[in-house]
């Protein structure tokens, strides 16, 4: 692939819900450049982006590519990326990436969750959109451009209507050139045609809504149209093209992706009306050519073999292969051997790329996802890219000593390569549990682990981090005696153990007369905090309770610190049992932010959890709801919010204290540690 100037580059992603045919366009759009000889398939797995094996295998896109197509003397950088909620992360990462985007309609199902979601998200950034599907039964581009117009506040405006529907869809119509293209499936291949009579009056109405988006664009424009002066095509065409680079009015295509209807169109729209890399918001009013370095990395991909790729993209200046830049975010400097273009999974490399262009660089030491590339002498650091929070814990634990030995290794390339996904060692509960976005975004992992890594794991419910505590007070004696040839041992302590809600622990001495001598008090403190980790109840640990060594004993000879520690671990087991001990449940903040229509059902479900709604507040077009939930209630929340809001909500949680467990539950949980222990020993 040569290397292109700035201006002759295109960078725009292909975003949407699932299963819109994102993927499809980015086939037939490379198919039409003729760097494919075949047009690949989603069902039959042998797309350019789609290529993970677990991609191939559940026929979706779980990995953001870049398929970029040589067209017209320009590059179109293509980022196709995934429509699954759990993977919105890729569509971060590759908005940052790009100038624009094409969303992508179904025409039979019209604005679904994820594309209404990515839209709302990025006010700001230039969109086409493309309904899709209209060779499928009960496709009704109409109706979709109604749902389009009604769903957002944007300017949409059809720049194509297509001729025909379902079976007997066959081409489309042009109202900027005023012409009618008719397709033969498959192929790219069109004929230009005349417009078909019975669609002039609608042909007519929407090329006015065109004109004005057109005048809209350009003060001198607007002011010659509303004096009724006719524009010329050519200055038509001008105010299209500045309206959708700045991003001032959404223009609407249609057509068949699977069957290559209507892309080629879209395409000569790409390279004349979409926005070059000069009007991306981070570098408005630069000479982006001239700049110094200024590169962001938006992906990266772990590989067992090669190491470390980082994709990224450059806004500012020119980069060299076999140069060093400096990594501005991590204040090192980094060694560029090759400059990657990637189509899909093959690389080809090239010896330099300029100012707006997208590349990869393997191998590099520190650098990560967000990370900006700079010029030492002048660093600039790009804001990271802001990715969502993962919310679905699930506890893992490696299958044999051969996959434990390999995990740690596996997890922290796993983390590298998706910055939604985080692994915390949780001492308490001896557990390693890892965050994701969703259940399909672990199922993923848990093959990425196995396929890229060899490591085979298990996946368990993660294990709440229960608390036990006092609630009545009592005094009670531990006495340790053993004698066993020459020295014994000898230990005797009485303790007082009553609540203390202020601290977590409180030892306190209150001897008199020397019945224990000062320098075993150390003893008996160290006995007590051991015995902390382990209440009596189902073996969690103790908190909130207060100890006074008030009298005891001891032996001139057989007494010794073990002995005293022994003693006071055997007084705490006593006053444990005797002094009415509870359990205790982590409870936790969560703000959840969802669209007013779902209020009712989410605090249902809250109350349902046994959660506290504490106060309910508007942010936008959308209502926050605050509660303090038992952990234990939370575990899954993640999918039962998405399956109450159909993906439109999303939450954010963090421990605030602990609270007395009910009684009814306390049964069940101690039952299930002892169920636990017991399937252990076996």
């Amino acid at each position: 692939m040569k290397v292109y100037p700035t201006e002759g580059i295109r960078n725009i992603a292909l975003v949407g819900h699932g299963g819109t045919g994102k993927t499809s366009l980015a086939e037939a759009m490379i198919f039409n450049t003729g760097a494919t000889k075949r047009l690949g398939r989603v069902d039959d797995g042998n797309t350019v982006s789609d290529y993970l094996p677990e991609e191939v295998k559940k026929k979706i896109t779980i990995s953001t590519t870049l398929v970029p197509c040589e067209y017209k003397n320009c590059k179109i950088n293509v980022l196709d990326t995934p429509g699954y909620a759990d993977f919105y992360f890729e569509v971060c990462g590759a908005l940052q990436a790009v100038d624009s985007m094409v969303l992508m309609f179904s025409a039979t199902a019209g604005v679904e969750v994820q594309t209404q979601i990515i839209w709302e998200e990025n006010p700001d950034t230039p969109k086409l959109a493309f309904i899709n599907k209209m060779d499928r039964e009960n496709a009704d581009f109409d109706k979709t451009l109604a749902a389009i117009k009604s769903t957002f506040p944007d300017i949409v405006v059809p720049v194509q209507l297509p001729i025909g529907a379902e079976d007997n869809f066959k081409g489309i119509v042009d109202m900027l050139k005023m012409k009618a293209y008719i397709f033969e499936a498959g192929t790219g291949k069109f004929t230009e045609q005349e417009i078909p009579a019975e669609m002039m009056d609608d042909v007519e109405t929407y090329r006015m809504e065109l004109i004005e988006a057109a005048a809209e664009s350009n003060d001198e424009l607007l002011t010659r149209y509303l004096e009724g002066e006719e524009l010329t095509d050519a200055e038509i065409l001008q105010g299209v093209k500045e309206a959708a680079a700045a991003g001032s009015a959404v223009f609407v295509f249609c057509g068949s992706t699977l069957k290559n209807m209507g892309v080629q169109p879209l395409m000569d729209f790409i390279v004349d009306c979409s926005p070059t890399p000069d009007r991306n918001q981070l570098v408005a009013g630069k000479d982006i050519q001239t700049e110094p370095l200024c590169a962001q990395v938006f992906k990266t991909i772990a590989d067992p073999y090669i190491g470390r790729l980082n994709m990224f993209r450059i806004f500012t200046g020119k980069l060299k292969a076999d140069s060093v830049v400096y990594n501005a975010t991590k204040e090192k400097d980094e060694k560029i051997t090759q400059l990657l273009v990637m189509t899909g999974k093959e690389q080809s490399s090239v010896p330099e790329m300029n100012a707006g262009d997208i590349g990869a660089v393997a191998k590099l030491a520190v650098t990560n996802t967000s990370d900006t590339f700079s010029v030492k002498a002048k660093p600039v650091v790009v804001a990271p890219i802001q990715f969502p929070m993962p919310t679905l814990s699930t506890a893992i634990e490696p299958k044999s000593k051969t996959d434990e030995d390999k995990l740690s290794g596996a997890l922290q390339r796993i983390c590298e390569e998706d910055p939604t996904v985080e692994v915390e060692k949780n001492v308490e509960t001896k557990q390693t549990v890892m965050r994701t976005m969703g259940d399909t975004h672990m199922d993923i992992i848990t093959d990425k682990l196995s396929r890229k890594f060899g490591v085979e794991v298990v996946t368990k419910d993660m294990r709440i981090p229960y608390r036990e505590t006092i609630r009545g007070t009592v005094e009670v004696e531990g006495k340790h005696k053993k004698q066993s040839g020459g020295h014994g041992q000898y230990g005797h302590v009485w303790i007082k153990f009553e609540p203390n809600d202020e601290e977590e622990f409180k030892f306190e001495e209150n001897v008199f007369g020397g019945s224990v001598p000062r320098n075993f008090f150390p003893a008996v403190e160290k006995g007590l905090q051991e015995a902390l980790e382990e209440g009596v109840l189902a073996g969690y640990p103790v908190t909130r309770i207060k100890a006074t060594l008030y009298d005891g004993s001891y032996h001139t000879v057989d007494s010794s610190e073990m002995a005293f520690k022994t003693a006071a671990k055997l007084a705490f087991k006593k006053g444990m049992e005797a002094a009415k001990p509870v359990l205790l449940e982590p409870i936790v903040n969560v703000e959840i932010e969802i669209p007013d229509s779902y209020m009712g059902d989410i605090i249902g479900d809250l109350n349902s959890k046994r959660g506290r709604v504490m106060g309910m507040e508007p942010v936008g077009k959308k209502q926050v709801v605050k509660a303090q939930v038992p952990l234990a209630e939370m575990s899954r929340y993640t999918i039962d919010l998405k399956s109450i809001t159909q993906g439109r909500g999303k939450f954010r949680m963090e421990m605030d204290h602990y609270e007395e467990v009910p009684s009814q539950d306390t049964e069940k949980i101690i039952a299930k540690v002892k169920q636990e222990k017991e399937e252990k020993e076996k």
